[in-house]
């Protein structure tokens, strides 16, 4: 199998890119200032500047919640007209995130990710669109990089239109003439000088000057025409440089394009667009509509480009950049009208640029918060790609052509993988071999066929190459051991699937899973499965929480070492060497480093472990070694496992004894019935660590402190605090347990107002305390370990006013009724309950199984990659034996995969002399032997080894109860939601269910006012608050009115009173 690029090279390149080449282009942007008397100049040397180290590592970033970010420093000159004097000095104009050796941004402490959106190409587009009647125009857009976008088109009276907005459109001669050119300039730029006046003179409405051009240009469309406007030249030059600059920036990529389609020779440095550009699409326009070219395909990838890592923040740099600039020219401005000494780091202030990457880092749409879930969760969102974000698509208006799958996605978007909802196809993957070049086209590597030498070369190819090249698909690898004579290959070739002899093949692919992403590259025989479900399969792995016990997969694609590596969860030897020391924290590697020269140097190396740490999704992560001392591994070679993983691969579930039957129904709809073993033996046991907080901060009556010395509760609840106020490191806390104690100041004559506070003061002269009970507590189904007690400081507390106390707590949650499982090909169900392992069905060896699965989950959904997994991996358990099956292997020989699963049983049933394992008169199946009653099962049964995952979505994150709680000030009723200890609301379900009963006086205590009812909605609460009379309403609501006024359409007129009671007495009103 051929090696696979980092799956987090992305990212790392990305970054690169930014630091060396977008950092400094945006830097030499940057303009020299002046005063308004240009007395002293302000100019930054922006190739000269310098980045420094992050001053705090990476997991002491984490650790202490803070920023991981590196200060630039840039070489300023002042410059004083009055005596010449250059004082020169450098500035930190502000910090910049830095990417960690993960491939992430640690944000206060939060790792943070930057997807890669990807967007449509800056440049020329031609279409054909029909207007409500029906009648077709040939149109083209002009997509610029920074600004909007205008669409010049011709209508079917071959008139030619510039439309700059939604309502307005203008003649292309007025546009031409606004940007500068006169009427023998658009005559001499034009291709077809024959044609383009005629359409011209059919418009009519020529301006003679570019004045009138640029007043036509920014007039209203709703504005009087005969409006006489008149401005002078520097206006007039202002407004056509805003024009060009404001609305038709094209960039380096769009100018690129541009050229290449209109075929100029326009400079790339010009990104802005040019009079020649309009013309030269006048005349592709012409060209169009005589049938000389072809319309553009914007769902083309080649029509489409990714903004990486390297291009969102430069865009967040350009703009702070922006800000800065203001910031300097009004301090200059002000230090030279106050007559004060200036100095370059005087007049620079880094709070722009930190505020704009703290807003960014924050609240953008591409930097989201990082899925840790488990390393395969992290690893795919590191290579998500977005169509969503700014300027790019919506949910609610993005086409179905903008999400579907288009044939040049092959090996650069994953067919399979895609986020379920309104975001099915605008939320995708990278294929595993799938690039980002500098101009953002994705590019997707292939081997180069050659007849002169045997060994092929690996090209990188854009989109735009592979419609002039015929690519032999993965099913051509058969023919490096195959003869090459007279056979044909299946090749792609101009959006259309060929077969062509050997000689004539291009192109090939390098790797069977060429166009998965790697989360559908973990699936075994995915071939064998539905889309949907491979799709389901895929989303469950990063669901996955990991085991305490994690165990490496009998079956599996190939892949699992590296995801493992590349996510960074395992530990990797960087030298050859000799493992010196090891403990729970640390492993100690000595390697002669022969780089000094002839004399070899013995280094240690030391690699700290990562120990009960909490992620972004409240799993553990833990690092535990995986060798001894004395022993010598090899660079490259894992040392410890991580969370998830087992010997160097990605292992998110376990291997499970399964059988396919129904059992008394408790598997029905997708229901699993499990054995008392995987609770008693810890086999989907998970850890989770919760982080709880409290603020001490500074108020109006005084400061907080943290102390045990809380008059307001009992000895019992502060038992785990220390004499700080503190719990103490390792107890065991129970709900309702102190975890800080924090007592608020408040007012003394408050409590001495109260009549409580007067009644103990008159009698017994007791003063109550001035400070209310503000202390952190565990909350209900918080119990657990707690593992670390951290005080954070804020980054921008400046005034140290407050400070942050952090509590982690680990819990240990063994499975039980209401988990998730899942397996890997879309396989998922709830566990609905526990049986004894006596009771559960067991193999003819006295093996019992621990989960029983539905039979009809397999047939209906077309998921049989879980039958041959099943089978195989039941072969793999006796005969010892772990495989690695590349998927579509029907490329060697018909039926492959039927034939593996059988042989691999038929010889482990040989070799350890099962016979069971497999039986000739039913291969596949087995008797099973009730464990209730000890006789055989009627029929043979579908038994084997899963791979079974625990899935994030767990009982005790969702069972919620509630006997007392908080209520809402003004209603009276209780909070919503878990997080508030909230009650149940009661809809119209539940308002039908205790009608059903009858229970009119308890729906009559439940029940309000309806929320569709206007009337009432306003007067119910203004009655609460004031403490009057609830409102009784005597009109009807509007779902009411709506049911009235639908029964009249059919021809029914429904006369309704409504009814009072008043002293017994009926009065009716007519509504």
């Amino acid at each position: 199998m051929p090696v696979l690029p980092e799956l987090a090279q992305i990212q790392f390149e990305g970054f690169n890119r930014f630091v060396h080449e977008r950092l400094l282009e945006e830097l030499e942007n940057f303009p020299k200032i002046e005063d308004t008397d240009k007395e002293v100049e302000f100019r930054p040397i922006g190739e000269r500047y310098q980045l420094t180290q992050p001053s705090v590592g990476e997991r002491d970033a984490a650790y202490q919640c803070v920023t991981y970010s590196s200060d630039p420093y840039v070489p300023v000159q002042l410059t004083r007209s009055e005596d010449g004097v250059v004082q020169e000095e450098d500035v930190r104009p502000g910090s910049i995130p830095w990417m960690n050796s993960k491939g992430t941004f640690i944000i206060n402490g939060v790792a943070r990710v930057s997807v890669n959106q990807i967007l449509r190409s800056p440049g020329i587009y031609y279409n054909r669109e029909s207007d409500q009647k029906g009648v077709s125009a040939y149109t083209s857009t002009v997509i610029s990089d920074r600004g909007g976008r205008f669409k010049p088109e011709m209508d079917r009276k071959e008139k030619i239109w510039v439309r700059i907005s939604k309502k307005k459109k203008i003649s292309i001669s007025i546009l031409l003439v606004a940007m500068g050119l006169s009427k023998k300039d658009i005559l001499k730029n034009v291709r077809y000088p024959k044609i383009f006046p005629n359409m011209l003179k059919k418009q009519g409405g020529a301006v003679e000057s570019s004045e009138d051009a640029i007043a036509e240009l920014y007039k209203h469309p709703y504005s009087a025409t005969d409006a006489d406007i008149s401005f002078s030249e520097s206006i007039f030059k202002e407004l056509q440089k805003r024009f060009s600059q404001h609305r038709c920036e094209l960039g380096r990529i769009g100018r690129r394009n541009l050229n290449i389609k209109l075929t100029l020779d326009v400079p790339e440095a010009e990104h802005f667009l040019l009079p020649q550009d309009i013309s030269a699409a006048a005349d592709h326009s012409i060209e169009i509509s005589y049938g000389i070219g072809n319309l553009d395909d914007i769902d083309h990838l080649k029509n489409r480009r990714v903004r990486s890592v390297a291009d969102s923040p430069q865009e967040q740099l350009k703009l702070a950049l922006n800000r800065l600039e203001n910031s300097i020219r009004q301090n200059l401005s002000r230090a030279v009208r106050r007559k004060r000494a200036i100095t370059p780091r005087g007049l620079v202030t880094p709070a722009p640029v930190i505020a704009t990457f703290k807003e960014f880092s924050g609240s953008h749409p591409l930097s989201q918060f990082l899925d840790q879930t488990n390393p395969l969760s992290e690893m795919v969102h590191k290579r998500r790609l977005s169509s969503v974000g700014p300027g790019g698509l919506t949910r609610r208006t993005a086409s179905f052509q903008a999400r579907d799958i288009h044939f040049s996605h092959y090996g650069r978007i994953c067919p399979i993988e895609t986020s379920e909802g309104m975001n099915a196809g605008l939320i995708s993957s990278l294929a595993i071999q799938a690039e980002i070049s500098n101009s953002g086209s994705l590019q997707s590597p292939y081997l180069k066929m050659s007849e002169s030498s045997e060994k092929e070369q690996l090209i990188d190819s854009s989109p735009t190459e592979d419609d002039c090249y015929r690519i032999a698909t993965e099913n051509s690898l058969i023919s490096q051991w195959r003869t090459r004579e007279k056979e044909l290959i299946p090749v792609r070739y101009q959006q259309e699937f060929l077969s062509v002899l050997w000689e004539q093949v291009d192109f090939r692919s390098i790797h069977p899973l060429h166009y998965f992403s790697i989360g559908a590259s973990l699936i075994p025989f995915i071939e064998h499965n539905d889309a949907n479900c491979a799709l389901t399969g895929s989303t469950m792995q990063r669901q996955a929480v990991p085991l305490v016990n994690p165990e490496r997969c009998f079956v599996g694609t190939g892949l699992e070492s590296q995801v493992a590596s590349d996510s960074g969860s395992v530990v990797v030897s960087g030298r050859e060497g000799q493992i010196r020391y090891i403990d729970g924290d640390t492993i100690e590697l000595s390697s002669i480093d022969e780089a000094t020269g002839s004399d070899a140097v013995l280094r240690v190396i030391s690699n700290e472990l990562k120990i009960y740490e909490r992620s972004n999704g409240n799993t553990c992560i833990h690092q535990k070694s995986t060798v001894l001392a004395g022993e010598l591994p090899k660079r490259g070679e894992v040392i410890a496992d991580g969370a998830a993983t087992a010997r160097g691969e990605s292992a998110p579930g376990r291997n499970i004894p399964v059988a396919y039957m129904p059992w008394e129904g408790y598997n029905f709809e997708d229901a699993v019935l499990i054995s008392e073993r995987p609770i008693y033996e810890d086999i989907s046991t998970s850890f989770h660590i919760e982080r709880h907080e409290v603020e001490v901060c500074v108020t109006n009556q005084g400061p907080e402190k943290v102390t045990k010395q809380i008059p307001q509760l009992d000895s019992h609840t502060l038992r785990h605090l220390d004499d700080n106020g503190l719990v103490e490191s390792g107890s065991w806390v129970e709900a309702g347990d102190a975890l800080v104690g924090k007592p608020t100041p408040q007012e003394g004559a408050d409590s001495s107002r109260a009549p409580e506070g007067r009644l103990l003061q008159a009698t017994s002269g007791i003063q109550l305390v001035n400070a209310r009970e503000s202390c952190l507590k565990v909350p209900i189904g918080g119990r657990g370990r707690v593992t670390d007690v951290r005080w954070v400081y804020p980054e921008d507390d400046t005034s140290n006013d407050s400070e942050v106390i952090h509590i982690y707590i680990l819990q240990k949650r063994k499975i039980q009724v209401g988990d998730k499982i899942a397996g890997r090909h879309g396989n998922k169900g709830i566990v609905s309950k526990v049986l004894p392992r006596q009771d559960m069905p067991h193999l003819q060896d006295g093996t019992p199984v621990d989960m029983i699965l539905s039979p009809l989950g397999v047939p209906s959904r077309m998921n049989v990659g879980q039958i041959f997994e099943c089978l195989l991996g039941l072969a793999g358990e006796f005969s010892e034996t772990h495989y690695r099956i590349v998927p579509f292997d029907e490329r060697y020989e018909r039926e492959a995969s039927r034939k593996l699963v059988f042989s691999e049983p038929c010889r482990a049933s040989a070799s350890t002399r099962n016979p069971w394992l497999f039986e000739p008169d039913h291969p596949g199946k087995s008797r099973l032997i009730d464990g209730r009653t000890g006789d055989p099962f009627a029929q043979p049964i579908t038994t084997g080894k899963a791979y079974m995952m625990k899935l994030i979505h767990q009982v005790d994150d969702k069972i919620h109860a509630r006997s007392s709680g908080p209520y809402a000030l003004v209603t009276q009723q209780p909070l919503k939601g878990r997080s508030r200890r909230g009650g149940q609301r009661v809809g119209e379900m539940e308002v039908r269910a205790l009608e059903g009963f009858g229970v009119s006086y308890t729906s009559q205590e439940m029940l309000t006012t309806k929320s569709d009812h206007i009337q009432a909605r306003y007067k119910v609460p203004s009655a609460i608050m004031t403490g009057k009379p609830v409102y009784k309403t005597n009109t009807v609501p509007e779902s009411f009115r709506l049911l009235v006024r639908e029964l009249r359409c059919m021809g029914l007129n429904l006369e309704h009173n409504f009814i009072i009671e008043e002293d017994l007495e009926r009065e009716s009103e007519n509504i």
